[in-house]
């Protein structure tokens, strides 16, 4: 049997679990686990995710699949399997279903562990983790035999940066925007299952054991549409505002895959428009190289050997946007790249008395993008781009600003690249519609001569600041 046990930050799936798979002998797959596993055995994709941890960026969405995919693809048909922290949006449990239906294998249900938000901020604040085996306790639900240390390894125990109050309730208003689209996505496929996660452990362990027991008979009641509705109701919609309604300013989204130039397009504009250029990229390494107090807590996730979840890279993004030098506006580059993260900003801007003008997205084929990129060339000291092709160094090997190496990413070959673009377009799509359906999608040929797609852009910027002068006249 395969199950997905899913529900909010805090809501006690690392627990129960870690309680299941003991008592049935099932293997439990945790993202977390599988990613420190990975980077402490140096596999090929650990140190890919090393690699990009290492340059300060995210690791992408595709590297933490493809994690899954080969942890997957060694275990044996008949082995019962339970995956906590995976999926987290719809575009996984997508993926998920694939992946399952190539091993020969059927997920027979996604449990939803249902605990109200009072109840979590309750909880938190009295969980530890070991600091050398990552085992999970509680000072009141599971205390351990000796206190600050662990039961099973004897390392010391401690409370995580980031389990205070108000970072759990930043991150239960991620979990509630990414969770909505995935109940919705299992409920319609009468997969869905909910458990009270409220009470003891042991209290919640029995009614999962009833719920497992129930759909091994085929005799559990999967969610109905109404339940399924109070969940998603859990996500607090914030308008976008109208234009009337604030100042008129260019506040600009650019959308593209890797290697449609949306990064050289970001510089034109900001150039010509006099805009800070904001990438998330970019926004990660200045919070760790300045030792911000978001940069300590995400680089808290890495020495740990874990992802850095959306909450924290959202924050860095409010922050920033905080900053006197956007008040004429910006260009977002790299986020948003999910559904999530678009309604993460909308608030944002709101909360500003602002709003996104225009969201422009950079359409350039996949077989272009795969010879972008197979011929693209980073310096090593200060990250400056090449192509052997479109942007040669003057010296072979040398970067024409600092006199560094040149050097291949392990990620810019073919294969990863048609991997990564099957990833950006299945998490893009509905990120797209939610922007054309707003209103400010504007698409804009990518390929050709840079300076042919830079008129294109400025073209529609141009449009943009006309109506603009439309609107306050």
């Amino acid at each position: 049997m395969t199950i997905v046990l899913i529900g909010p930050s805090g809501a006690g799936k690392g627990t129960q679990a870690d309680r299941i798979t003991s008592q049935f002998d099932w293997l439990h797959i945790s993202t977390g686990d599988l990613f420190r596993e990975c980077l402490e055995k140096r596999t090929a994709l650990g140190l890919l995710g090393q690699r990009y941890m290492s340059r300060g960026e995210l690791v992408p969405d595709e590297v933490v699949d493809a994690m899954i995919e080969e942890w997957l693809l060694q275990i044996r048909p008949e082995k019962d399997i339970l995956f906590d922290g995976f999926p987290r949006t719809r575009h996984q449990a997508e993926f998920l279903d694939t992946l399952l239906q190539k091993t020969d294998r059927q997920l027979k249900a996604a449990i939803y562990l249902k605990v109200s938000d009072a109840e979590i901020l309750k909880r938190v604040p009295g969980r530890l983790i070991c600091r050398t085996c990552q085992t999970p306790y509680h000072t009141k639900y599971k205390p351990p035999a000796r206190a600050g240390v662990c039961d099973i390894c004897r390392g010391p125990l401690y409370h995580r940066e980031d389990d205070t109050s108000e970072v759990i309730r930043t991150r239960l208003k991620v979990s509630h925007r990414v969770t909505g689209p995935l109940v919705e996505f299992y409920q319609r496929t009468n997969r869905l299952i909910i458990v009270d996660g409220e009470g003891s452990i042991s209290q919640v362990s029995d009614k999962i054991m009833e719920a497992l027991d129930a759909i091994e008979r085929r005799s559990a009641l999967a969610a109905t549409r109404e339940e399924t509705e109070k969940i998603q109701a859990l996500k607090s919609e914030v308008p976008a505002l109208a234009p009337n309604q604030v100042q008129q300013r260019l506040n600009i989204v650019l959308l593209g895959g890797p290697g449609s130039g949306k990064g050289t397009q970001a510089e034109k504009l900001r150039t010509d428009l006099n805009l800070p250029h904001i990438a998330t990229g970019d926004l990660f390494r200045e919070n760790l190289k300045n030792q911000t107090d978001l940069g300590k807590l995400a680089k808290s996730y890495m020495d740990r050997g874990e992802l850095v979840p959306d909450d924290v890279t959202e924050s860095m993004v409010r922050e920033r946007l905080s900053r006197p030098d956007t008040t004429r506006g910006f260009i977002m580059d790299g986020f948003p790249r999910t559904v999530g993260q678009a309604e993460a900003l909308t608030e944002m801007m709101t909360d500003m008395q602002r709003r996104i003008d225009v969201v422009l997205h950079i359409k350039v084929s996949d077989e272009e993008i795969v010879n972008r990129l197979s011929g693209r060339l980073i310096c090593r000291n200060c990250q400056t781009p090449y192509h052997k092709m479109f942007k040669p160094p003057k010296v072979d090997g040398v970067c024409d600003l600092c006199g560094g190496e040149l050097y291949q990413r392990d990620d810019d070959n073919p294969e990863t690249i048609r991997a990564r673009l099957k990833t950006y377009h299945a998490q893009t799509a509905p990120l797209i519609d939610y922007y054309r359906k707003a209103g400010l999608l504007v698409e804009i040929a990518g390929e050709g001569d840079v300076s042919e797609v830079t008129e294109r852009t400025m073209a529609v910027i141009d449009q943009l600041k006309t109506k603009q002068q439309v609107v306050a006249g």
